[in-house]
This record gives C-alpha cells, sequence and structure tokens, in this order.
C-alpha cells in the first residue's frame, strides 16, 4: 500500500487491484479455477464486504468472428 500511493495519490473511491498472488489456484496443484456457483468476497475492515458470484458466460447472442 505505501508503495502504490506515492504516486499518483489515491482519491476517494479508487480501487487498487493486484493481480494474483501466490498461494491462489493457478500455484496449487492440482491448478484450480473458479466455477459456475463459486462466490469471490472482497472485505474492508470497517466498510463492508463485497460479494459476487461466478456465472457461466451466456454465449447466445455472441457473434463468431466478431470483434
Amino acid at each position: 500500500m505505501s508503495t502504490s500511493t506515492k504516486i499518483p495519490i489515491l482519491e476517494s473511491g479508487d480501487v487498487i487491484l493486484t493481480g494474483t498472488p501466490a498461494g491462489s489456484g493457478d500455484f496449487q496443484t492440482p491448478r484450480l479455477a473458479l466455477r459456475p456457483g463459486d462466490r469471490l468476497e472482497s472485505e474492508v475492515e470497517g466498510i463492508g464486504r463485497l460479494s459476487n458470484p461466478v456465472v457461466a458466460p451466456d454465449w447466445t447472442n455472441q457473434v463468431v468472428g466478431a470483434t
């Protein structure tokens, strides 16, 4: 956090994303991945918790080869 806040200055509502830390599913044996039905939760003490369900993509309206 200290390094992340030196340049630029963080404003209210800014979010810091750090990528995939060691010990996450990609580094497990066997590798673990999120699946529909799983839930991602992030919590900031004193502020609250954000909880998002993992759902399967809906490909029904996708055009093959579209950019």
